[in-house]
């Protein structure tokens, strides 16, 4: 057999093997991403590893293979967690308590050649309209400040202050707890970490550093100006820089993922200059939120996204977060047979669907577009 042969035997044989973006050498290829999010939320895959078996059955019949899974979610984690026993008192979600969720999951997902990214989604909030949470409560000098000196709540969601260094080593601490515990594939966090409100940077700490940094100056009143924008979202891209070489210092072959808001909202409103990530080469793969229902405004998020926020040789690390399901509503099916139809005009080879749940409603369609889910293209 000539070399050539071999090689490409051996090729074939590795996509086989992985069917998930590994990271590379700059521009190698490998097969693309067709995930979801699994939830602990109106999802009852998590509560039995028998409704675990069964949903990652159901995934390799239709052609999913990634999994996000949430394992930080209303400030407890959902898995047994050393780090939250010692710091707060209670090592895993109470509902969940006696059992390990992740690590039956990998095992079985792993059975069937699906990867599992673990999936921080809570991310630096403290707590969900309960002030600030039993986090808050044990470390208020965690939270982060508003203007007007009060606890940053946004969107129901109540803050912790994500420049603060001891903020940033608990999160690293849970990442790198999973890390260095289980066979994940990969770490993802969303638009709340690395994240923080624009509305927050007023606490003690960030002051006095805003003002070592600024001639002692005071950070502006408008909590939208420029430059003060741009330095928050310039210490959260520090702490990214944190997160991407903590997990690599362990494993070099999980990937690290993000999946924060469409830019530059992301930015404006979170402080998330998710697209100096990618350029920085500090994520190995970006799930952007172009959660939208009417399929022109996709395909304008994601002619933003393609066009001027990720270059033509990171097309590769680039797979766009769909919704799928959110309560009641189910994305019509048309809406999204058009959303991966547009998504390979683009060289955008896969997608991550919110949520999996809604899958189940369309079983047909995934296998339609997604075939044999080990090999390329479509």
């Amino acid at each position: 057999m000539s070399l050539k042969k071999i090689l490409a035997l051996t090729a074939a044989v590795l996509f086989f093997l992985y069917p998930i973006a590994i990271p590379a050498q700059e521009g190698a290829a490998y097969p693309p991403v067709r995930g979801a999010w699994l939830t602990n939320v109106d999802s009852d895959v998590l509560k039995s590893k028998s409704n675990i078996i069964n949903a990652i059955d159901f995934c390799d019949s239709i052609g999913i293979n990634t999994l996000f899974v949430v394992v930080w979610n209303k400030a407890m984690t959902l898995y047994p967690s050393a780090v939250m026993k010692e710091m707060f008192g209670e090592e895993i979600d109470p509902t969940l308590a006696g059992r390990d969720p992740l690590r039956e999951l990998i095992q079985e997902a792993h059975r069937k050649n699906i990867k599992v990214i673990a999936w921080f989604e809570f991310g630096l909030s403290s707590s969900y309209r309960l002030n600030g949470g039993r986090i808050l409560k044990l470390k208020p000098e965690w939270k982060a400040v508003n203007n007007k000196g009060e606890l940053v709540e946004k969107n129901g969601f109540e803050w912790m202050n994500g420049l603060n260094p001891e903020v940033q080593e608990f999160l690293l601490s849970i990442i790198t707890e999973v890390v260095k515990n289980y066979d994940v594939d990969g770490i993802q966090g969303d638009d709340r970490l690395p994240s923080m409100p624009v509305e927050a940077g007023y606490d003690d700490y960030t002051v006095k550093l805003y003002k070592k940094e600024h001639n002692g100056a005071l950070p502006p009143e408008d909590f939208r100006d420029r430059n003060w924008v741009d330095w928050r979202s310039g210490k959260l891209n520090e702490f990214m820089r944190k997160i991407y070489g903590s997990v690599k210092e362990i494993r070099k072959d999980v990937i690290v993922s993000m999946s924060p808001s469409i830019y530059p909202w992301s930015k404006e409103e979170y402080l998330q200059d998710w697209p100096s990530w990618v350029k920085e080469g500090v994520v190995d793969m970006v799930c952007p939120q172009l959660y939208r229902s009417d399929i022109n405004d996709y395909i304008k998020a994601l002619d933003e996204a393609v066009s001027s926020q990720i270059s033509k040789k990171d097309l590769r690390k680039f797979y766009p977060g769909v919704l799928l399901k959110l309560g009641s509503y189910y994305a019509p099916e048309d809406y999204l047979k058009a959303v991966i139809t547009e998504n390979r005009k683009r060289g955008v080879e896969g997608e991550v669907f919110f949520f999996f749940e809604g899958l189940r409603k369309y079983p047909d369609l995934f296998r339609k577009f997604y075939g044999e889910r080990r090999t390329l293209g479509n």
